[in-house]
């Protein structure tokens, strides 16, 4: 269910902001929503040169990759250097998430009172925010109780 929420939503998305949701675009959107937990650039070329018989190269998989980026539909998680759906791309808001370390799931938040702290905090000290994405590790509740 929300992988084909998640796809309507993009189709949405992308019609509002007058741009293109390509085929292997909205493929790679599919991929990355049907993981449940961040994937790899390398990951989803493997995956499409499997399933699809694509034979797509890495920098045609970083192109679809950016441009989700672009326009809010997925986030980049620095520390496993990969992808996670947005759960909330109709408005654009920064990161926050929660990963595991044992199994690498990633857990959304979308806390404002953070965004707002680390904007002013920055700001205290004459930074300007251009970004931001927060992550913290720790262990989920699953692998917690396995524990």
């Amino acid at each position: 269910h929300c992988v084909s929420h998640a796809l309507a939503e993009a189709d949405s998305l992308c019609a509002r902001q007058g741009v293109r949701l390509t085929a292997l675009r909205k493929r790679v959107l599919e991929l990355v929503w049907q993981s449940h937990k961040p994937l790899g650039a390398y990951d989803i070329l493997a995956v499409l040169s499997e399933q699809d018989g694509r034979r797509a190269a890495p920098p045609t998989v970083y192109r679809a990759l950016d441009f989700l980026l672009e326009n809010g539909l997925v986030h980049r998680i620095a520390s496993l250097n990969a992808f996670i759906g947005c759960n909330h791309p109709e408005h654009p808001h920064q990161g926050q998430f929660l990963i595991c370390r044992l199994c690498h799931t990633a857990i959304e938040l979308e806390r404002p009172a953070i965004a707002e702290a680390i904007d002013s905090a920055a700001g205290s000290v004459g930074f300007s925010v251009e970004g931001q994405t927060v992550e913290v590790v720790g262990l989920c509740s699953n692998c917690r109780n396995a524990a």
